[in-house]
């Protein structure tokens, strides 16, 4: 009897993606619009302006933004625009949101991005626990852009896979 042992994990060819290494890697930094409201809810136009004129977006610089408002009040989509105009120049990107819609946002582009050509006909495993915070929309997306290319898709670890989709052939 040989008691030699054997890691059928690594010979069995599966290629694990965790959806971790495809986290934005930038600072977000968010622009609450209350903070330049009238008492925290009301948008005076002349007010509003002055206020982003005076603000000083040095801290976004070279930083992604997240533009949003906490408060629960009516915010014409001018004053986003004008926002993003004062915030354009300084940052690396503007988007609308706060800090973790816009993280999720950016995550979703980098699994868009794949190039699913690597994973061709390959056994993939999306491993199914992150030290970063991943959403459903996440897992369908790498799904969406994997299905059809690869020769099964499984969620999970190798111990323990959930199978998602077999290629047909």
């Amino acid at each position: 009897m040989n008691n030699e042992i054997v890691n059928r994990v690594a010979k069995s060819g599966l290629v694990t993606i965790d959806l971790a290494d495809y986290a934005p890697n930038v600072e977000i930094l968010e622009l609450d619009l209350k903070d330049f409201l009238f008492q925290g809810h009301i948008l005076k136009e002349k007010d509003f302006r002055e206020s982003l004129k005076r603000f000083d977006f040095t801290i976004y610089e070279n930083k992604v933004a997240a533009v949003f408002c906490s408060n629960t009040c009516i915010i014409p989509m001018w004053a986003f625009m004008l926002a993003a105009s004062h915030l354009d120049a300084i940052t690396s990107e503007v988007y609308a949101g706060n800090k973790e819609t816009v993280f999720q946002k950016l995550f979703l582009y980098n699994l868009e991005n794949i190039n699913p050509v690597e994973f061709k006909n390959k056994k993939v495993i999306v491993k199914g626990c992150s030290q970063i915070p991943v959403n459903e929309a996440l897992y369908i997306t790498i799904t969406k852009k994997l299905k059809n290319r690869v020769s099964s898709l499984m969620f999970g670890e190798a111990c323990s896979a959930v199978p998602v989709y077999k290629n047909p052939r």
